[in-house]
């Protein structure tokens, strides 16, 4: 066959997804399942892999499929569980008081507050919260929306304590065989992992601190009573310094710590910092900005909920008290990444399994303690005592999580095999590259040296595929090293643009958008959300596109996988 149509096939399973879920609106639950039947009959018929090495790549895929689920539960829990105790109510309350005017009241909640929801929660939480919390401060539902979708963007790739990273990239590539070319070279897979986790943070850093000034750019010229950008301007310097205060603490905690703190950690310093200075008035515009009155309000910008602010203040908590949880998540995890015997002794605690079914190289393990889920259950336990809860509260919280749970696992018990199974595809009676490979090969030889300033395109195509970072990464990661390799450049360097462009693409996964749409009543409106966020889309891949055809044909980037 020739390499086009083996290309083709190699991506018959991503294209079928795409047609069940973008063009069919067909739910995941029964359109995952089709594709992954499609990846395995493509392995034994097209690729000739053995009906052993697909079922083990299947337990293998079934294995990281439980480290997600662990990680999303946590992070759902700790959300529920400050929900039950009154802590979100008293996160909420607190930011009232700061300021009166819109602009300023988006670039904090939305902004900072959401970038930190990101860090700590991920899987589209930050716009779920956002978006209610807006309408009650009384935002149009379309805008709260709007603002929603625009954060899930540079806090996105260190979501949920890293798991884009930790699990997309770490499944999404053959690590096996990379580690071996490493060690070849005087390198290993840690040092370059944490290269590629750099160079995501520095390319965040760069396109995302203008994301607060789209926002307010945004938010006057769709939604004031004039319709007129340069009502945003007098906010512009606020925003640029609380783009600043976000990404410049999120930029050097990947580049130091690695993967589970640049959102969380850069959302906590920013809004620590940018809340100081609006009480101080500091940069804040000496006129303030409002809506027009409610009742003038196009009904298109109305939601079917009405949310007020008293409802959300029942039970008294101070900040300090209602923000210890996540505090305290955020130092059980600086604390075991940076302090070796303790990161020994979690990581001691593990379900290992080698070489499953006799194949070679295809293994998995699963550290309860060691993986953020285990953290961010102790940081439940504790929360239990230091809100003083009731133990049908702690019930409640673990109760609505384990339902929010089971809907994700089904989805993804067929996701991560399919990946799995694709990666693995190499070894075969054929004789074929493995089927990224392959579909790299193609690709390589069809754009060429300006494939860079696409790459991040075909990420954000991911995430807008399977309304997923994470997935977006272990489907697509492999698939970009390859044209990489092929092109000659800089691997590490593409596969970071992969995860840039995956979380720019949640800014238009229709999975998020219905999501934060739900939580104030604007469902079958999504499209007029899309719409919209389409542009700050489009403008963070270009930019990102433009920084890696500058890193690989300007600044000639390398890694230690181009060393002869």
């Amino acid at each position: 066959m020739s390499l086009s149509i083996l290309a083709l096939l190699a991506f018959s399973p991503i294209l079928l997804a795409a047609v069940l879920l973008v063009a069919l609106r067909w739910p995941a639950s029964r359109a995952m399942p089709l594709v992954y039947l499609l990846s395995v009959l493509v392995a034994l018929y097209a690729w000739d892999m053995s009906l052993n090495r697909v079922i083990a790549s299947t337990l293998q895929g079934l294995i990281v499929t439980a480290g997600v689920l662990w990680i999303i539960y946590g992070a759902i829990l700790v959300l529920n569980t400050l929900k039950y105790s009154g802590g979100m109510t008293a996160i909420r309350s607190g930011f009232i008081a700061l300021s009166p005017d819109r602009r300023i009241q988006a670039i904090i909640i939305a902004w900072l507050f959401g970038c930190f929801i990101e860090g700590a929660s991920g899987f589209g939480t930050p716009a779920a919260i956002v978006a209610p919390l807006l309408v009650g401060l009384g935002f149009p539902a379309m805008a709260a929306v709007m603002l929603g979708m625009m954060v899930q963007s540079t806090p996105v790739s260190f979501g949920a304590v890293g798991t884009p990273m930790i699990i997309g990239i770490n499944s999404g590539l053959d690590t096996a065989s990379i580690t071996e070319r490493l060690v070849a070279v005087g390198s290993n897979w840690p040092e370059y992992f944490r290269l590629i986790v750099s160079e995501v943070a520095i390319i965040h850093a760069i396109t995302g601190t203008i994301m607060p000034v789209l926002m307010v750019l945004m938010l006057t010229r769709f939604f004031g009573k004039e319709k007129r950008w340069r009502d945003a301007f007098p906010a512009i310097p606020f925003a640029i310094f609380a783009g600043f205060c976000f990404t410049i603490p999120y930029m050097l905690t990947g580049i130091i710590l690695g993967p589970e703190f640049p959102s969380m950690l850069g959302g906590l310093v920013g809004l620590s910092i940018v809340t100081i200075a609006a009480k101080k008035g500091f940069l804040v515009p000496k006129t303030t900005w409002d809506f027009a009155d409610a009742k003038d309000w196009p009904s298109e910008w109305l939601g079917t909920v009405e949310i007020k602010i008293e409802d959300m203040t029942n039970r008294a908590m101070s900040g300090v008290r209602a923000w210890m949880p996540y505090v305290l998540v955020a130092l059980l995890l600086i604390i075991s990444r940076t302090v070796p015997v303790v990161g020994s002794a979690m990581k001691s605690v593990v379900i290992a399994f080698k070489n499953i079914m006799g194949e070679a190289g295809v293994s998995g393990d699963f550290m309860p303690l060691y993986l953020p889920g285990g953290i961010l259950v102790i940081a439940v336990l504790a929360t239990y005592f230091i809100h003083h809860m009731k133990p049908r509260e702690l019930g409640a919280a673990f109760s609505e999580s384990t339902k929010v749970l089971l809907g994700a696992g089904f989805v993804l018990i067929f996701t991560i095999p399919m990946v799995r199974i694709l990666i693995n595809s190499g070894v075969n009676a054929s004789g074929l590259a493995s089927m990224p490979i392959v579909m790299a090969q193609w690709m390589a030889d069809t754009v060429g040296q300006v494939y860079p300033a696409f790459a991040p395109t075909v990420g954000a195509l991911g995430a807008f595929i399977a309304g997923s970072n994470t997935v977006s990464n272990m489907m697509l990661s492999q698939f970009q090293f390859g044209v990489a390799e092929h092109l000659a450049v800089s691997s590490a360097l593409i596969v970071a643009v992969q995860a840039v462009g995956a979380a720019a693409g949640n800014m238009v996964a229709i999975h998020n958008v219905v999501a934060a749409s739900a939580t104030v009543g604007f469902l079958g409106r999504e499209g007029a959300v899309l719409r919209k966020t389409i542009w700050p889309t489009l403008y963070y891949l270009v930019i990102v596109g433009l920084i890696a055809m500058i890193g690989v044909h300007v600044l000639g980037i390398t890694d230690p996988l181009m060393a002869k």
